[in-house]
């Protein structure tokens, strides 16, 4: 009994391994173009306002495929790692196209960026729905893996052109390492024990979803996490190099930097999504969140100081912006009915990628109305909400299981 015991676990971590590792590798493609947007902008004039269309395009793509995908029961409908694969090969296509284009080719450029969003949305939700698939007792703990592999993927295309790479062969660079991450979710995982059958088309299921108090919460949690988590990671390259500048210090750091500050954040996912497990999801998102939230309001004061003191506040803030990301979905597998796992996972990220393009765009309107110094501390109203909605579903979720108790006593 103990060697099959220790074969599912085996079994169990090695699909946490590749499908962490295939998300990583998938998910480069997220910030290829907006890592490379300052040589973008010289090469094909934009300003920074039209260079910030190539990450909302994602962020819209990604909403309107989510939500595409969530209406018509997608992810219940289709096995998740077929699903994972030809969106990866969609978006790979889409994303290598940026290299054919020469002139000002904004318009084009936005479109191949809205399809490589609308993509990703196949990507992502199937990648949590076949991980849920294998842990049942510590799913907190692997989808914290798997959004820390999240993490580090979305930061490694400043770590690429931090080597030097010119634009075309950071993008060029993305798009092989996401076609290798397709082509492992699709050959080296299997379906796990816990993985849900397909469902039949619905509309019912979107109603199930929003009529289900438990994942209604764990979802304004999630939109109070992503009120802070994209703006801060699309804008924290612009905030150093202008801290830099007015302080007077190089600016040579800055991609190498901006790798580290995102990507720290693989560490605390996974951190966080070890100590939900064990005290409580709801509690360490919240206590998540009130950390990230104080880094956004006291990055003002370290605007122009040494860089050092400058990186020790965007080491902390980026090692907790995203530490309790894994747990809202964590949340929603363990509250939605599996009937409509998939479609619940779906619509979340949907609405929460949705809210993402407010901040995206706000954070540089701050900026150029009273500079970048006051860019970010608007942005911990999310986490004020995000810790309100914990507080409520960690008591909604007392009673329910008081409720429970009762119903099993004699």
């Amino acid at each position: 009994m103990d060697n099959v015991a220790r074969m599912d676990k085996q079994a169990q971590h090695r699909a946490l391994m590749v499908a962490a590792s295939s998300q990583l590798l998938v998910l480069t493609l997220w910030f290829s173009a907006s890592a490379v947007a300052p040589q973008l902008q010289s090469e094909w004039g934009l300003s920074v306002a039209a260079a910030a269309w190539l990450t909302l395009a994602v962020q819209i793509g990604f909403v309107v495929g989510a939500l595409t995908s969530a209406l018509f029961n997608l992810p219940d409908l289709i096995p998740a790692r077929r699903m994972f694969f030809g969106a990866t090969v969609v978006a790979v296509l889409a994303n290598s196209a940026l290299v054919m284009l020469s002139g000002s080719p904004l318009v084009t450029a936005t479109i191949l960026r809205l399809i490589v969003g609308i993509s990703l949305a196949g990507v992502y939700p199937a990648g949590l729905k076949v991980v849920s698939g294998w842990f049942d007792k510590q799913r907190g703990m692997a989808l914290g893996v798997l959004v820390g592999a999240l993490t580090v993927g979305s930061a490694l295309p400043h770590l690429v052109r931090g080597t030097g790479l010119d634009w075309k062969s950071v993008i060029l660079v993305s798009s092989v390492l996401a076609m290798i991450g397709g082509v492992l979710m699709l050959r080296f995982v299997q379906d796990g024990p816990y993985d849900t059958a397909p469902t039949k088309f619905s509309l019912r299921l979107i109603g199930s979803v929003v009529a289900n108090k438990g994942v209604r919460l764990s979802t304004y949690g999630y939109l109070g996490h992503m009120w802070e988590l994209y703006a801060m990671w699309t804008w924290t390259a612009a905030f150093l190099f202008a801290s830099a500048q007015a302080g007077g210090y190089s600016t040579a750091w800055v991609s190498t930097a901006t790798f580290a500050i995102i990507a720290v954040g693989g560490v605390g996912s996974w951190w966080a999504g070890s100590l939900a497990d064990r005290y409580g999801k709801e509690l360490i998102a919240g206590g998540a969140m009130a950390i990230s939230g104080t880094m956004a309001l006291l990055s003002p004061f370290v605007f122009g100081a040494n860089p050092f003191i400058v990186l020790a506040l965007f080491g902390v803030w980026g090692l907790t912006v995203v530490a309790d990301s894994a747990q809202f979905s964590a949340l929603v597998t363990e509250t939605a009915d599996d009937r409509y796992r998939g479609t619940a996972l779906t619509l979340q990220t949907a609405l929460g990628f949705m809210l993402t393009l407010i901040t995206i765009r706000g954070v540089p309107a701050i900026a150029d109305a009273l500079g970048w110094q006051w860019a970010f501390p608007w942005l911990a109203i999310g986490p004020v909400i995000g810790i309100l909605a914990m507080n409520r579903l960690a008591v909604y979720q007392k009673h329910q299981a008081q409720e429970r108790e009762l119903a099993g006593s004699p």
